[in-house]
């Protein structure tokens, strides 16, 4: 994240946005990026316990379980969507609608009514609930299990947000499957899977390729900015500012419904706002986690959270902003810290290294 810093001040000067602009981008990053980085150090660093994280999460998956229902209801009588605006507005911030607060929204598209709890928009709240979902199969209460459960499923079906469903089906098999590598049952058993699938390898190409058709059309006008945003960002990024980026997102035009350019993706924004360094100031990390806990998730309970955190970055990564939305699953990043801290300690007992 430091490198990430490096980068916006190399952009802020290379563009000539000045010192008003480059104070405001340097908060913002303090917001953002930087929490990205303190959130699991504070996990690493302050011995918290994990259980105690896990369940606060499990009590704030029962009040939303509550409260889902009175907000359906709100919907269903045509209650006025919003509650009210935070005072904290007047602090600023990356948009009003972080401040906030509805029972429900309209889909401007379809009409039909989505709710977007405690997040600045509806795809937020369905990476919440995909936390949830996640952390809740480490709850060692059955019943709060099953309300994590529950509660996830249902914030990401509220939410009607595509990316949140996909996570519910991808997700967790690729966590189990990636956490018992070691095992060589599960090997055999992929190396039959495989042998099958190339049997009936046509069947499945058409399955997949209608199962994205599918995905691609429950929502055509936002795919098509999505993609449209992808496009522009990375054409820029290639002719215009290939190393440090532009170091703030740029208005789109109408083509984009006037969507930010840099935004929608983080990877594609970050070639745009921070350029190839910025990029790999977190792809090269990303990786670097995902093969520490995917070692550890071989022995580990911790090691499986600190994956399931991992595989939530990486895939919310391509339909999201990860350094806004950081405030909202600070949680999982606290435990990640924590498995980092036990990964650290078991090379040390391995005589591998000394402790941070």
């Amino acid at each position: 994240m430091g490198a990430m810093l490096l980068a916006l001040f190399v952009a802020h000067l290379g563009q000539e946005l000045g010192a008003a602009q480059t104070v405001k981008s340097v908060i913002g990053w303090l917001k953002g990026w930087g929490l990205l980085a303190l959130f699991p150090l504070a996990g690493a660093c302050l011995r918290i316990r994990p259980a105690l994280v896990i369940r606060a999460v499990s009590w704030f998956a029962l009040q939303t379980l509550i409260v889902a229902p009175f907000l359906i209801a709100a919907a269903l009588v045509h209650l006025p969507p919003k509650l009210f605006v935070s005072p904290l507005q007047i602090i600023g911030g990356p948009g009003p609608e972080f401040f906030s607060v509805y029972l429900y929204i309209v889909d401007p598209a379809s009409g039909a009514s989505r709710w977007q709890f405690v997040a600045p928009w509806a795809p937020a709240a369905g990476m919440l609930g995909n936390m949830i979902f996640v952390l809740g199969w480490f709850e060692t209460d059955k019943r709060l299990r099953l309300v994590c459960l529950v509660a996830g499923a249902t914030i990401a079906f509220m939410t009607k947000s595509r990316m949140s469903v996909l996570f519910l089906v991808l997700v967790p098999p690729a966590m189990w499957t990636i956490s018992r590598l070691s095992r060589p049952a599960l090997l055999a058993g992929g190396a039959a899977l495989s042998m099958a699938a190339g049997i009936v390898a046509n069947t499945l190409i058409a399955a997949v390729q209608d199962a994205v058709s599918v995905f691609r059309g429950a929502r055509a006008d936002s795919t098509r900015v999505r993609e449209a945003l992808g496009r522009i960002a990375v054409d820029r990024w290639w002719d215009e500012a290939p190393v440090w980026g532009h170091g703030i997102v740029a208005r789109g035009s109408h083509r984009v419904e006037f969507m930010p350019i840099g935004s929608h993706h983080t990877w594609f924004g970050l070639l745009y706002v921070k350029g190839a360094v910025g990029f790999l100031a977190l792809a090269l990390p990303i990786a670097w986690t995902l093969v520490e806990m995917a070692v550890l998730a071989q022995v580990e309970a911790l090691g499986r959270i600190g994956l399931s955190v991992c595989l939530m970055l990486i895939f919310y990564g391509f339909g999201e902003n990860l350094e806004i939305l950081t405030y909202l699953c600070w949680p999982a990043l606290l435990l990640l810290g924590a498995a980092f801290a036990m990964s650290a300690s078991d090379r040390v007992e391995a005589g591998m290294g000394s402790a941070p």
